[in-house]
């Protein structure tokens, strides 16, 4: 008895936190089978939100781990966590240090001053979600001491935890198992050492006395079940999240790579000028003939806006960096950069509309359905059995003209294109300028050279109608990851067997 008189003074007079209570249950869930024998009793019928100073919210909690040691049955294994991982700790550490793309430089980068204006504040603002230990609560691995509980205390419409001390700090520690079980967000908590900003505080949502089946449950629904956000509606947020003066700062980094890419996307699909205009997926829906968002900025990121190894077997990307006059990389605009696509891609199209070579006579022939009009728009380009509107073939398409392009562009002067507006790949009317000027300029000459002399290759798919076996068997080797490398080279072969300029430059490749 006084034990128990001790313990209750204690949580009179202890530290109280307020909280907010949330109700949350539906009537239909009374017919859900509570099983204690299971570890899924009946749980509460609300939880609580509170926020903490991060530190101290860390010595009052303890992690369950799944172990894969031993011969324990997995359904008897009450740890629901996966393993802590103190690399990804320390990285959510960096990034609480100054955001994002701060914590993936380097060490030397992060203490120089150069990259200071990459700062950002980096913030936590999902919950930590927690459980907090009932009394004579065991769930393998003890029962929290009396004086250590946390315990909820309601008065009418208020509601406050009761924490086991009347002040933090540093040295305390709990008798036995710590009174909070993490269910989310150990690798968020466990980035904040003793060393901490005392006033860095996180959310918590917080289950009172929720069984450990339950626990696991929760666990799985918030990290696995949730369908994850296709790569193209992610892509499509990038322009909410573009800040120029950091972005051309990071041109080296993939953040920078990764935005400019989807700028450029982004134009190629608005520009009434681009033959992509409207035809680009860009929310990754299923129902819909075009290459994805994703995949444009995959094949973006692979050519025009890669790095350079330095090595001539090795293209860069013409884009891939904006590097000061008399260096080896372009300086052009962002403007620039999105009207030289636009320009590589129409002469293109209006290559293989002009074009008489059998594939293409053939996917316009097959394109003709009895009692139906006639397409409007040129099916050798356009239509479904062709590999130019597919991922292989819009990345194809795009590495031989950023490869040509990028060892020959001392040949074609490219320097001495210039545009006075140094405007966004999405102002249409820096665009338009952009282009006027590009067709005056001897680079307009290589592009329409290398449109026309595409069109000697068989861009039929391998479900195009009509194609022998011989002809549809080399085409299956378009498919999958290794179609890319394998249909570049085949649009090289077909570049270096022409005349001039172009099959020079394919030679070089």
């Amino acid at each position: 008895m006084a034990k128990e008189k001790i313990a209750r003074t204690k949580v009179s007079e202890g530290r109280r936190v307020s909280a907010i209570k949330v109700r949350q249950w539906l009537p239909g869930w009374e017919r859900i089978d509570f099983n204690p024998k299971d570890h899924r009793r009946r749980p509460p019928g609300h939880f609580y939100i509170f926020s903490l100073p991060a530190r101290e919210l860390r010595s009052l909690s303890g992690i369950a781990r799944r172990q894969s040691a031993g011969i324990t049955p997995r359904a008897a294994d009450l740890g629901i966590q996966r393993q802590h991982d103190p690399e990804r700790s320390e990285e959510i550490a960096r990034f609480v240090e100054y955001g994002y793309p701060w914590s993936t430089l380097s060490d030397a980068k992060r203490r120089s001053e150069e990259f200071n204006d990459l700062r950002k504040p980096g913030w936590l603002p999902t919950s930590i979600v927690i459980n907090i230990l009932a009394a004579n609560e065991d769930h393998g691995t003890g029962k929290v001491a009396a004086d250590d509980l946390v315990r909820v205390v309601e008065d009418g419409t208020s509601c406050q935890l009761a924490l086991p001390y009347s002040e933090w700090t540093h040295s305390w520690k709990p008798t036995s198992i710590p009174p909070l079980e993490v269910i989310d967000g150990q690798h968020r908590l466990w980035a904040f050492g003793d060393d901490a900003d005392s006033d860095f505080e996180l959310p918590v949502v917080a289950f009172h006395g929720l069984d450990i089946s339950w626990q696991a449950y929760l666990f799985w629904t918030v990290n696995i079940k949730p369908k994850r956000i296709n790569p193209s509606l992610a892509f499509d947020l990038y322009p909410l999240l573009r800040a120029e003066d950091w972005l051309d700062r990071a041109e080296g980094h993939a953040v920078y790579r990764e935005t400019r890419s989807q700028e450029l996307t982004e134009a190629l699909w608005s520009h009434q000028s681009s033959p992509w205009y409207d035809r680009i997926n860009m929310l990754g829906e299923k129902k819909t003939p075009w290459v994805t968002q994703s995949a444009w900025i995959k094949s973006l990121m692979a050519t025009f806006v890669k790095r350079w190894s330095g090595t001539k077997g090795d293209p860069g990307g013409l884009f891939g960096s904006r590097m000061a006059e008399g260096q080896e990389v372009l300086g052009w605009s962002r403007a620039q950069q999105a009207a030289f696509l636009i320009y590589a891609w129409d002469q293109f199209r209006l290559a293989v509309k002009k074009s008489k070579e059998p594939w293409a006579e053939k996917l316009r022939i097959a394109a003709i359905k009895p009692d139906e009009p006639r397409p409007t728009e040129d099916a050798a380009f356009y239509g479904p059995y062709t590999l130019v509107v597919t991922d292989q073939g819009v990345r194809g398409f795009l590495h031989v003209v950023n490869d040509l392009c990028f060892v020959w562009a001392t040949r074609l002067d490219l320097r001495t294109w210039q545009v006075q507006q140094q405007r966004s790949a999405n102002d249409a009317n820096a665009v338009t300028l952009a282009l006027e000027t590009l067709q005056k300029h001897t680079a307009a000459i290589f592009l329409r050279d290398i449109a026309t002399q595409l069109t000697k290759f068989d861009w039929r798919t391998s479900a195009a109608p009509q194609l022998s076996e011989s002809e549809r068997v080399p085409k299956l080797g378009f498919r999958g990851g290794s179609g890319y490398k394998e249909l570049r080279l085949q649009l090289i072969k077909t570049l270096k067997s022409g005349k001039g300029s172009v099959a020079e430059a394919a030679k070089r490749l």
